[in-house]
């Protein structure tokens, strides 16, 4: 038997669904645990806020101002970022990412030691250090994204992205009790408040991880020793056949209506998911619950619900090859439900309801619609077009962070801007249908088509 022969029959040989499993295992473990605190981190500043604001002396439009300026930073440097990483590799990039954010988020504890050191108000100091975090994080996720697709097809992408985003639900189901019984805890240990050591403490993972992102991925197929090379070949073609239908030009991608399409439903989606996962505490706090461990459980109840709707809704769209519908319908459940949790507001019980439902809407929604990018661009242009997209969606970061403090300054009641968020998430439900059913076809083709010419490869190969 020639090489070509040995090649054929060596690739006709893999199992294909477990090779796809392997590669499953060997990298979305490590994202996940990357994008786990990095959402812990992003989202951890809701809870710190029932004790940073008395201690720094600021209120809640300050608050809200601090927040959004993580996405200020994060917005600004996103595009140059991602590009950046796919010219050096994501494993370095991210390791970078991963080590300077951590180290900004544990430092935000001295947000007044800092503020008495610069001759700066605390206020001011908060917003230095949000902004400085967005700066550090720019690019993660949109990153994670890119690297997903020098992987995996994108029909093959919803399994693997559901496994990275279930960190969402996982960090405020257990990081809500978490950052409660730490700021309960701690309080007062050497000085500190309980909000300074929860920040510290949830922010140091990151620094570590860094070493493991940075030994423990490859940069790409052809890089990666655990693969033979049969198997590195099967993987590239797979990625390969559908890049005929993509975008690889930036200027192309941005002359796309689809893609600014899909930059409007990352932008409504996160700005429901945003503003929930932000003023949630504050939420169930506003209904009459003060403790903070009490606070913490409660607001672990919609992401259990939460959780298993990801997975079944993610599971399912991978099992029918359908995008649409399965981020829709979700869309729409979300937003209703967030409507009824602010109609519902005195009654701790139904509104819990209410918000696992929407909860469970906001994030059913997020593995499937995270897909799009990699649907429509490929190369150069994948890597500028999903921190772009993703750019629009961090705005959401601000809108969503934004449009609750300010409707409670407005009004005296934090859950008129519940209403709002959630008329924002049946837009969502809106645009996703906007999107021609065709676009997501063209996956499943291609791998048809890679299917079919690795077929006639082995029988072209094969001795007589």
């Amino acid at each position: 038997m020639n090489i070509g022969a040995a090649d054929g029959a060596s690739a006709h040989r893999i199992d294909e669904e477990k090779l796809y499993k392997k590669l499953l295992w060997r990298i979305a473990p490590i994202l996940f645990l990357c994008h786990l605190f990095s959402f812990l981190d992003r989202v951890n500043i809701g809870f710190a806020k029932l004790g940073m604001l008395g201690d720094l002396k600021i209120g809640d439009s300050a608050f809200a101002l601090g927040a959004s300026m993580f996405f200020v930073g994060y917005i600004a440097l996103e595009i140059p970022s991602n590009i950046v990483l796919h010219k050096v590799g994501a494993r370095r990039w991210i390791a970078r990412i991963m080590l300077t954010w951590g180290i900004i988020s544990a430092g935000t504890m001295f947000t007044a030691e800092l503020a008495h050191f610069f001759g700066v108000q605390n206020a001011t100091m908060f917003y230095i250090l949000r902004l400085l975090l967005g700066c550090c994080e720019a690019g993660f996720y949109p990153g994670m994204l890119l690297y997903i697709g020098y992987w995996f097809p994108s029909d093959r992408q919803t399994k693997v992205t559901s496994g990275l985003l279930l960190a969402l639900p996982t960090s405020l189901m257990f990081g809500g009790p978490l950052s409660g019984w730490l700021m309960s805890h701690s309080h007062g240990v050497l000085g500190f408040s309980g909000w300074q050591w929860m920040l510290a403490i949830e922010g140091l993972p990151a620094v570590a991880l860094a070493f493991l992102v940075y030994f423990g991925l490859s940069d790409k197929i052809a890089d990666a020793k655990w693969l033979t090379d049969a198997e590195k070949r099967l993987l590239e073609r797979n990625v390969v056949a559908e890049r005929e239908h993509k975008s690889y030009r930036f200027g192309v991608a941005l002359r796309d209506y689809r893609v600014w399409i899909v930059a409007g439903i990352i932008f409504t989606y996160a700005t429901g998911w945003y503003g929930l996962s932000f003023w949630l505490p504050s939420i169930v706090r506003e209904s009459g619950v003060k403790d903070t461990f009490q606070i913490g459980l409660l607001t672990a109840i919609p992401f259990v619900f939460a959780t298993a709707a990801m997975i079944f809704n993610a599971w399912h769209s991978s099992k029918t090859g359908e995008r649409r519908w399965h981020a829709a319908i979700p869309a729409f459940l979300g937003g209703a439900g967030l409507i009824l949790s602010a109609v519902f507001a005195g009654n701790v019980p139904v509104a819990i309801v209410c918000l696992c439902v929407a909860a469970s809407g906001v994030l059913g929604l997020t593995p499937v619609v995270w897909t799009y990018p990699n649907s429509l661009l490929s190369g150069t242009a994948a890597a500028a077009g999903i921190a772009m997209i993703n750019s629009f969606g961090s705005l959401s970061g601000i809108a969503g962070s934004m449009i609750t403090g300010v409707v409670k300054e407005m009004t005296g009641n934090i859950n008129n801007g519940t209403f709002a968020l959630g008329l924002v998430l049946l837009c969502t439900g809106v645009l996703v249908l906007s999107i021609p059913a065709a676009t997501f076809a063209r996956g499943r083709a291609a791998q048809a088509r890679a299917d079919e010419q690795l077929a006639g490869d082995v029988l072209t190969d094969s001795p007589a």
